[in-house]
């Protein structure tokens, strides 16, 4: 891996409304039948549906921009990081909700910080953009010990909430403009709110 940029997408929520309808076993929407059969069904449609607009941002952003497939990566609970096409099925799914987002945690820590330093050693001189909270430690306490300076984020992420985040990603695919990257470490994480999005 030699890629100047990298993405990596902070998860969506395993528990919650939309989750229970994955694990109703009466469900028969598309993804529900994928999640539910042996093969399962790929992480990023599952965390998309989860949480909504934030992470289709994320998604859609990551895959328009990143240098290639492989240059984006998912932020899990419990296997550290995954590729989007991962293919996750019920019991992996509430395995993943078993463990919360906790710098605290070993079990969350562990296996982020293991694929953290691996990617790291393989693109040594990549840009790490953090598409996610940066406001919070649950990401960025781990992440900067691996990567510092090299760990980024949108700067016009600052101020907004999730669904104004996931709006302004999905802007910016549709008008096929980059957004602008500032360093985590240093940075003003928490500002002014900013005018709402016009309606897109």
């Amino acid at each position: 891996m030699s890629s100047a940029k990298l993405f990596l997408l902070s998860p969506a929520n395993c528990g919650g409304e939309r989750a229970r309808l994955l694990f109703n076993e009466h469900a028969q929407f598309d993804l529900a039948r994928e999640v539910r059969s042996r093969g399962g069904a790929p992480i990023g449609d599952v965390f998309a549906f989860l949480s909504g607009l934030y992470f289709r941002g994320k998604l859609a952003y990551a895959r328009r921009f990143a240098p290639s497939p492989d240059d984006a990566l998912v932020i899990t609970s419990n296997r550290g990081l995954v590729s989007p096409d991962a293919r996750v099925t019920l019991n992996d799914l509430r395995a993943l909700g078993d463990v919360p987002i906790d710098a605290r945690d070993l079990r969350y820590r562990e296996p982020l910080e293991r694929d953290a330093r691996t990617l790291a050693g393989r693109a040594a001189t990549a840009q790490v953009v953090l598409l996610g909270s940066v406001a919070s430690g649950k990401y960025v306490d781990v992440l900067l010990d691996v990567f510092g300076a090299r760990l980024h984020f949108p700067a016009d992420f600052v101020g907004r909430g999730d669904m104004s985040r996931g709006g302004l990603m999905l802007r910016a695919v549709d008008a096929g403009f980059e957004l602008p990257y500032i360093p985590v470490s240093g940075a003003v994480l928490r500002g002014k709110r900013p005018p709402k999005l016009q309606r897109r």
